[in-house]
């Protein structure tokens, strides 16, 4: 436990933010999770996009928040992409 003020002020600080940056993120994953669960179970491509749009607005927030780095943001973003990318292409070959 600290015995300085300004120590205590920073756990306190600290804990907050923590709080709010593991909502974030938990908000990010489930958005990328519904995405991939959606490819697996072959839903419409509109229906993926749809979501592909909602993560890659969850991912660019946690990013602006702070609670992950951008770099992170930009290859979680790229690496789903290419995953929409590749079920549209093959949905389109298959019809």
């Amino acid at each position: 436990m600290p015995n300085i003020k300004s120590a205590e002020k920073r756990v306190r600080v600290s804990e907050k933010r923590r709080v709010l940056n593991k909502a974030y993120k938990t908000s990010m994953k489930n958005k990328i999770k519904a995405v991939l669960l959606a490819i697996a179970q072959k839903k419409s491509v509109e229906e993926i996009q749809e979501l592909f749009k909602k993560a890659q607005s969850a991912i660019d927030k946690a990013a602006r928040r702070g609670a992950i780095h951008k770099n992170q943001a930009s290859r979680r973003k790229s690496r789903l992409a290419a995953k929409v990318k590749a079920y549209i292409a093959a949905k389109e070959q298959g019809v």
